[in-house]
């Protein structure tokens, strides 16, 4: 039942867009079944759900709505609290309120959610909806933080305030755990896992994050002048940022429109709209591809090395960019990870060597260089700007060559992976390693390994014959874009019907049961792909230039491009997903919890009953070290907990009633042991129990208290 405020809202968007096209193609005389809807109802629908300002204020009352007086503490799993956090950030998530990353707007945003925000504050990560968050005056939360403030453990719900004192710093893809409080002037190092306090003028690193210190800040002393007019600019370009996906939008529709023209009714546009439905999607692509490229390239005119005030042109310069390349992630998913992925980021201005493989990296593309040879595994860091003091720092980072940069690895601005080198899996670059040198861990420490002997001609250099034959299998990463753009126009199409025969108000009520029919049609399809391209999946070992690679590849390009937009988001945390996810080939026990949609190879793991996969979590049943992919499960047994943006490697076991807490990593062959709980990355025996605000011990299935 939850599903269908969600969809509605969703829905809204949809039929506003459809009234906007509706009227346009009235005007232009270009579709004459259209219904022509009151130009105020569409530019009040524009308002509400696409500007910046429309998305905050629906995110906003919703989590007002829903949260009224919620306080730290511990609740049941599954309890009225818990399901009420998870519906605010759904409706946040569907909104489009969480776009705005890294814009002005998100401290009015803040602040509207009940946060406590400061003067002077520079805010690049979504505030928590339940507006637990107290940022003190001129401090600094870099990209991707994680200030939710909750998480599951067992069968608790564990909600806390989380404290930023004046001047402090928070680097990017950090946790903080619920009653995490940084002191005054304090510093955070990137990727780091807050619990409980860090004291004034301390700099912290690691997960869990310790002391290493005191702040030494790099940024020059002075703080710059808070230019005004600077917040205009970034505000105007986050709505034009916002904007953009409907520039590809406006492309597919226009391409179906010239398709359609001679239709004189909706039943006979049906056979010539799925005809152009290919040159739609490859036109909707090409456009939004065309502008990110033309928009990177201008944003890196004037861009140096060095400190420059947050509110100043090359400030905003790099926040532009980054915003940019993140959507590009997104949007443009096909061209990651694939043959094209080099040449495209060379378009976008990085340095990129020959026989590099990169795959969702997110970038500063002035500022990068990749190396011959480097690999870039999922979801890397490479180059994004620093934050502190009013400044925002940007320096040339370099992936050496034939390095290895793990899945979600940061190498900072500055920052070398070594040649030969690697960096491991959710784990950061050092300040400086020696040639051949492995690192694993955050803070980074020296790991031994000993690179593997491999088949040179199906990892490093291949013969024309597989380049053309992956050419070939890549190829087909358009047929998913077709595939969600059919799915698009039939949600367009259904809504023109209900429009017709009941009215614009219908249209907008009824839609959110259309889009939960379309999010089933994408996961079934989705589904299939699976089973077609690469049937059951079962521990082994395959190189880089293999047909199972590619078409392995191939069948995630359907997850994100196909399942994700349209259903798999939406359905976190909810019976659905789990639905789904068993039909992909996961063993999911009953009463899982699981809030993520990251299992890439989903017949290799095993979600016991009862057992947790917290938000942003990755159960990782493959690595991809010496380009070779080697293959293994992960169990999670009977009412074990993997915590947020926790990773478990493969071939790891967590034993049941297990804790492993957030932004930990389960390194490959761990089994842990039943009943006990563990932190860190990589794991080690967590000592520290966590408490509520009242001090008592938070225990595991505690009944929801008073909110």
């Amino acid at each position: 039942m939850l599903a269908v405020p969600l969809a509605t809202l969703t829905a809204s968007a949809w039929v506003t867009w459809l009234a906007l096209g509706n009227n346009v193609a009235r005007v232009l005389h270009v579709v004459p079944w259209t219904v022509a809807v009151n130009w105020w109802l569409v530019a009040a629908g524009f308002v509400a759900f696409v500007t910046p300002l429309g998305r905050m204020t629906i995110a906003v009352l919703a989590a007002r709505l829903l949260l009224p007086n919620v306080q730290p503490g511990t609740y049941r799993r599954g309890g009225s609290v818990h399901l009420r956090v998870w519906l605010a950030e759904r409706l946040a998530e569907a909104s489009g309120a969480v776009n705005l990353a890294g814009a002005p707007w998100l401290v009015y945003y803040a602040r509207a959610l009940g946060a406590h925000i400061g003067k002077g504050v520079d805010l690049h990560s979504m505030p928590p909806v339940t507006g637990l968050l107290t940022l003190g005056h001129r401090s600094a939360v870099e990209p991707e933080v994680d200030l939710s403030g909750h998480w599951i453990d067992g069968d608790a719900f564990h909600i806390g305030a989380i404290t930023i004192g004046n001047d402090a710093t928070i680097g990017a893809r950090t946790t903080l755990l619920p009653g995490a409080t940084v002191g005054k002037n304090a510093d955070v190092a990137p990727g780091s896992g807050v619990m409980g306090k860090v004291k004034s003028r301390q700099y912290w690193k690691g997960s869990p994050a310790v002391k290493s210190g005191r702040v030494k800040h790099p940024w020059p002393d002075e703080r710059p002048p808070r230019r005004t007019h600077w917040v205009v600019g970034y505000a105007l370009t986050s709505a034009l940022l916002a904007g953009l996906p409907l520039l590809g939008l406006a492309t597919c529709l226009g391409v179906i429109g010239l398709g359609v023209r001679h239709s004189h009714r909706l039943s006979e546009a049906i056979v010539p709209a799925l005809l152009w439905t290919p040159v739609a999607a490859v036109a909707a692509l090409a456009v939004y591809a065309l502008v990110t490229v033309v928009a990177v390239r201008l944003l890196s005119l004037g861009l140096r090395e060095g400190y420059h005030p947050v509110r100043s042109r090359s400030g905003w310069q790099l926040w532009a960019t980054e915003r940019l390349m993140d959507g590009a992630r997104n949007y443009l998913f096909p061209l990651y990870a694939s043959l094209l992925t080099p040449a495209w980021l060379r378009l976008l201005g990085a340095k990129v060597g020959r026989g590099t493989e990169v795959s969702t990296v997110l970038l500063i593309p002035k500022f990068t260089v990749i190396e011959d040879g480097a690999f870039l595994a999922d979801d890397t860091m490479v180059a994004s700007y620093e934050l502190g003091g009013g400044w925002i720092y940007a320096a040339t980072t370099t992936v050496g060559r034939r390095a290895f940069l793990g899945n979600s690895g940061i190498t900072q601005p500055g920052r070398r992976v070594p040649e030969d080198g690697l960096v491991a899996v959710l784990s950061a670059a050092p300040p400086k390693a020696k040639r051949g040198s492995s690192w694993l861990g955050s803070p980074p420490m020296r790991l031994r390994r000993r690179p593997a002997d491999t088949d040179a001609a199906r990892t490093y250099e291949p013969s024309w014959r597989l380049k053309a034959m992956r050419a070939t299998v890549e190829s087909w990463r358009l047929v998913p874009v077709m595939v969600t753009v059919a799915i698009g126009l039939a949600v367009l199409g259904v809504l023109q019907a209900l429009t017709r025969i009941f009215g614009i108000w219908c249209a907008a009520l009824c839609g959110g049961l259309v889009l939960l029919a379309a999010g089933g049609i994408a996961a079934v399809v989705t589904v299939a792909a699976k089973w077609l391209l690469v049937g059951r999946i079962r521990a082994g070992e395959f190189p880089l230039w293999s047909s199972f690679v590619w078409r392995n590849e191939l069948a995630d390009t359907f997850v994100e491009t196909v399942a994700a937009p349209w259903f798999a988001r939406a359905a976190s945390g909810t019976p659905a997903l789990n639905l789904w996810l068993r039909a992909l080939g996961a063993k999911i026990g009953r009463g899982a919890w699981c809030d993520s949609y990251w299992l890439p190879e989903a017949d290799l793991v095993t979600l016991d009953r009862g057992s947790t996969v917290n938000r942003g979590c990755v159960v990782q049943t493959h690595l991809f070290h010496d380009r070779i992919m080697r293959m293994d499960a992960v169990v999670l047994e009977p009412g074990s907990t993997l915590g947020p943006h926790g990773v478990a490697l493969p071939s790891s076991r967590l034993g049941a009633g297990v804790t492993v807490g957030p932004a930990s990593l389960v390194v490959r062959g761990d089994e842990v042991p039943p009943s006990t709980r563990w932190q860190g990355n990589p794991i080690r025996p967590w000592k520290d129990v966590a408490r509520d605000k009242t001090g008592k011990k938070s225990g595991r299935g505690a009944e929801d208290t008073a909110a």
